[in-house]
């Protein structure tokens, strides 16, 4: 009996070559087989990884309400990115808390030297926190926030650490802040209908 033409008998099928990279001889050494021996790759050192240091930081402040109840305060700093120079970055007044104070201390200190406005804390509007580089060092920073009504004081930028401060309609608070971890905090408070109901 004859096999057909495609069972594949030995007689018919042919032999397939393997083919080799176009870079290589058929004598060439594996270039995967490493060339240094077992013995000398133990001597050798593990290289060492240089890490971040890493660093706590924990401030507080928030979002201050005038005595209307239609207006929020934010602080203006120059964008160090844009080559304009004019682009500002509007966020919350904030600051580190120093040793012996509370959040709640430090939030209305900051609030009155980074704005020039004296404030009564209403109530806690969350903690944030987050991570980012600086000076060569892991920042893990978390930040307690605040709704704060207006007491008094007079705006005012505080020098070397604010380039404008400013009130703006509550409606465009979330819009106008440039970190997004703030605008979900502020997304999440109804501060005109919160302030009104205090």
């Amino acid at each position: 009996m004859t096999p057909a033409p495609s069972a594949g008998s030995e007689g018919t099928k042919k032999k397939r070559r393997r083919k080799r990279p176009a870079n290589r001889s058929p004598h060439s050494q594996d270039l995967a087989t490493p060339t240094t021996p077992a013995s000398e790759r133990a001597k050798k050192p593990p290289t060492k990884v240089a890490y971040a240091k890493r660093v706590d930081e924990v401030s507080a402040g928030g979002l201050v309400i005038d005595a209307t109840g239609k207006l929020g305060l934010l602080i203006g700093r120059r964008d160090l990115k844009d080559a304009s120079g004019k682009r500002i970055l509007w966020s919350l007044p904030k600051g580190h808390i120093e040793e012996g104070e509370t959040p709640e201390e430090a939030a209305l200190r900051e609030v009155q030297e980074e704005t020039g406005i004296v404030s009564v804390i209403e109530k806690s509007l969350g903690v944030i926190d987050f991570w980012f580089m600086a000076g060569g060092k892991r920042i893990h920073k978390t930040v307690h926030h605040y709704l704060f009504r207006e007491n008094g004081g007079v705006l005012a930028a505080q020098e070397s650490e604010v380039d404008e401060v400013s009130w703006f309609p509550l409606a465009e608070i979330v819009d106008r802040l440039a970190y997004p971890d703030e605008k979900k905090l502020i997304a999440r408070t109804n501060a005109a209908q919160e302030m009104s109901a205090l």
